[in-house]
């Protein structure tokens, strides 16, 4: 599908196309940011199982949620959004889904922590690829007055995709191998993996393949239904729209505006504490309340991911209803609602006294933490103009992901790591601590030795306490939004203002 040359002087009113295709476009949009967060959560909530069957260290695990992912999702983002720039958008966001669908497969079929680190990469790549599109098809179908809205939508993929990483992983993972091959064989295809041993092989595997697999249909069926919209289409009109712009000059552009990097800086520290506990999340609520993977994903971590939802959804909704009174409110509601929900994720995960209090106090710190993900993309795109704003958004999910995603998981990781080791110390333990297991704690309750079980307190009291410092750095992040919100208003690009 082609772009169009001509954009009616109504597109600032009206946007692009009729109201149901746009809607449909935006959901069809909301639905592969989804798919890309579920393929990129789903080893979150296999993290136990996989670091057991691996053993796996806290800091290992975090590796291999965060640097190799999160750098390799940097690398390639600027250049597939100055593709995305400059080429058809659709297109662009198609073959990114079938490359990251492909990548999740494939790290079932991981023989190696190796392989598995190289799987996770590809799928870095391919996901680098669709979110600048996506915003930028957006600023095009949608006029500026519902923006807000319709990019708190589409963010809502992020949470989305984590409530469905929880049901269709916690699922899967009550299944076991043999089970699955012979469910494979009541329909007819056991003959095809005749090859496998399926009681060596895990649930966690097949999560991986059962969950990527689809995503090569899904990226064809938004290839074929929906349109590349013209450039600017919405924009008022007289601005020079359809113009392409290279990196350094979109970068000339956003750099002179402060706005624009506090928002971003804010957005990676939310991002740094907030993939530090969506990676370890399953793992605190195995350790600390000793229940099974499936039942942490299903019964906790799926309303949290939907707590998480509906606060992304209330943060777009209730910025677009102040936005004519308050204009600098997408960057000063991230601020209030990140410092109210630093102390209740500290009680959720250090002072709690059962699951059902730190699963409360959890939910209602989901709701204010997510509030900020529509503002991330908002403000990127508000300060930019339509030519630059695929590349703007390129160097905000640049760092966010080396900040956040390259960081958050393994700061986590390596200081549960330290705790533990600490609170073993503490015990006179130190010289057994290389023959321990993580293995061994999984559902083990009171069959433990003395020893066993002092490894198993601290493994997860290591990992309560780093979960709560890290919670703390949302302080951080409350204020650079704040002061991003004093210079919002100045930075923000209109036609009549660009230069």
């Amino acid at each position: 599908m082609s772009d169009s040359t001509a954009a009616p002087s109504a597109g600032h009113i009206s946007g692009y196309g009729s109201r149901p295709y746009r809607t449909y476009v935006l959901l069809a949009l909301t639905f592969i940011y989804t798919l890309n967060f579920i393929d990129r959560t789903l080893i979150t909530v296999v993290a136990q199982p996989l670091m057991n069957e691996l053993n796996l260290s806290d800091g290992q695990f975090g590796f291999l949620y965060g640097p190799p992912f999160a750098i390799f999702y940097a690398l390639m983002g600027i250049p597939l959004a100055m593709w995305a720039d400059r080429a058809n958008r659709v297109m662009v966001i198609t073959i990114c889904v079938v490359v990251w669908s492909l990548m999740t497969a494939f790290c079932g079929f991981a023989s190696s922590f190796i392989w598995l680190i190289i799987f996770r990469i590809g799928v870095a790549i391919g996901e680098a690829g669709g979110t600048p599109p996506a915003n930028s098809i957006i600023t095009d179908y949608y006029p500026t007055k519902s923006r807000a809205n319709a990019i708190g939508i589409y963010s809502m993929g992020v949470t989305l995709g984590a409530v469905l990483a929880q049901v269709f992983g916690g699922m899967i993972l009550g299944i076991t191998g043999p089970e699955f091959g012979s469910w494979l064989d009541s329909i007819g295809l056991g003959g095809l993996f005749s090859f496998l041993d399926w009681s060596q092989i895990s649930g966690w595997r097949i999560a991986f393949v059962i969950v990527g697999a689809p995503g090569v249909l899904i990226g064809l069926i938004l290839w074929l239904t929906v349109k590349e919209p013209p450039r600017g289409y919405s924009e008022v009109p007289g601005s020079d729209t359809n113009a392409k712009t290279g990196l350094m000059e979109g970068f000339k552009e956003i750099s002179k505006k402060p706005t624009f990097w506090w928002g971003a800086m804010g957005a990676a520290f939310v991002a740094f504490v907030g993939y530090g506990i969506q990676g370890f999340q399953a793992p605190f609520l195995q350790r600390v309340y000793d229940i099974s993977a499936s039942e942490a994903a299903l019964k906790y971590g799926a309303p949290l991911s939907l707590a998480a939802a509906a606060g992304t959804f209330l943060g777009g909704f209730i910025s677009e209803k102040l936005e004519t009174k308050y204009h600098s409110v997408v960057a000063w509601l991230p601020a209030v609602n990140l410092s109210l929900a630093i102390p209740l994720y500290v009680a959720a995960f250090y002072f709690a006294p059962s699951i059902e209090v730190a699963f409360m106090l959890w939910i209602g710190a989901a709701i204010l933490h997510y509030s900020y993900l529509g503002s991330q993309y908002s403000i990127a795109t508000a300060i930019a103009s339509p030519r630059s704003r695929a590349t703007s958004v390129a160097i905000l999910l640049l760092l966010v992901s080396l900040i956040g995603n390259g960081i958050g998981p393994v700061f986590v990781g390596v200081l549960s790591d330290q705790l533990m080791a600490s609170q073993i110390a503490a015990a006179g333990l130190t010289e057994r601590i290389a023959e321990f297991s993580p293995a061994i704690c999984a559902g083990a309750g009171d069959s433990l030795d003395a020893d066993s079980a002092a490894y198993c307190a601290a493994y997860s009291d290591g990992l309560k306490l780093s979960m709560a410092v890290v919670a703390t750095l949302f302080s951080i992040a409350a204020f650079c939004f704040f002061m991003a919100g004093k210079t919002f208003k100045k930075d923000r690009w209109s036609s009549t203002t660009a230069a």
